[in-house]
């Protein structure tokens, strides 16, 4: 099965000895090595019902990527472990492979070694590795008052996905594209380094929700972030369908709706080109506001819905 996973795949130049010994060679010109893991479960992080293998495999080579972009560095190579039953057909297997391949492509990074055992569900653990290439790591910890909160990618079409996708509502046109990006998200590959190279002085992608994740920047970076809706208008009437379909607020979904791996940071002048402003940060309690206000709704989810304590 190993030997047909890893047959007639092209390593970048990064990776010096890929899969076949008992432990890959990477080359990391930095000289700092950028580390995140991450573990999908299914039942938990997806459904086999709503995705293809293949689908399985980008999303969880997309969120760690995500990681590693918030750091500030690119990524260049993934480690994965996968466990399913023993029953498992190959081709899903090989098609899980297919998707990760597919996705670390559109990176210039390689898959270069993991792991299979057999299990009751399926468990996707992926370990990226990410080269900062001469850059200052960009931390969570240095947002300071007067700073501009910037975003690059879009925001809530994960959680609207997973809404229409978890109420079995139809359609087309936008509503598949809106279940699309549950099942694979789309992170703003290449925006990390730009902003690094931009000044950033904070940075984190969004996966448990914008008002949870700027939580956990302002807290700590011990800053009050306010958040502006007008800022944030266009990712809501993106989604003012899917919410009058489901019977949902749109504000729910952007301010609240993790999974779509966008990046948010801080930066002391004009955000770059990539990104948009969308607040503040602002001396005070480690807090996040929206217009002002405490955030009434929640803050966030932890995989499949469950909404994440508010700050």
């Amino acid at each position: 099965m190993i030997d047909r996973l890893v047959a007639g795949r092209h390593q970048p130049d990064t990776t010096e000895l890929g899969p076949g010994d008992d432990a890959a060679v990477v080359r990391c010109a930095d000289g700092r090595t950028v580390v995140s893991t991450d573990m999908l479960v299914e039942g938990r992080h997806f459904r086999l019902d709503w995705s293809t293998p293949q689908q399985v495999g980008r999303k969880a080579i997309a969120q760690n990527a995500a990681d590693i972009e918030a750091m500030g560095a690119r990524p260049t190579a993934f480690v994965v472990g996968f466990g399913a039953p023993a029953h498992t057909p190959a081709a899903d297997a090989t098609a899980l492979a297919d998707g990760m391949w597919a996705e670390s492509g559109r990176l210039g990074a390689g898959v270069v070694g993991g792991d299979l055992v057999a299990a009751d569900c399926w468990v996707v653990s992926v370990t990226a590795l990410g080269d900062l290439a001469g850059r200052t790591p960009v931390l969570r910890s240095g947002a300071r008052p007067g700073a501009t909160v910037a975003v690059a990618g879009e925001l809530g079409r994960s959680a609207a996905g997973f809404r229409l996708c978890s109420e079995s509502v139809g359609g087309t046109g936008d509503f598949d594209e809106l279940r699309r990006r549950h099942l694979v998200p789309e992170p703003p590959y290449g925006q990390g380094a730009v902003a690094a190279d931009a000044g950033a002085q904070a940075m984190t992608d969004v996966s448990d929700g914008l008002i949870a994740d700027l939580g956990h920047l302002a807290t700590a970076s011990q800053v009050t972030i306010d958040v502006s809706t007008a800022a944030l208008a266009a990712d809501h009437q993106a989604l003012v369908p899917a919410g009058a379909a489901v019977d949902a607020d749109p504000w729910t979904w952007v301010l609240g709706g993790g999974e779509d791996h966008a990046l948010v940071a801080a930066f002391p002048d004009a955000p770059p080109t990539g990104w948009r402003a969308i607040g503040r940060v602002l001396e005070g309690p480690a807090r996040v506001l929206v217009d002002g206000a405490v955030w009434g709704g929640d803050a966030g989810w932890q995989s499949f819905g469950s909404p994440a304590p508010l700050r």
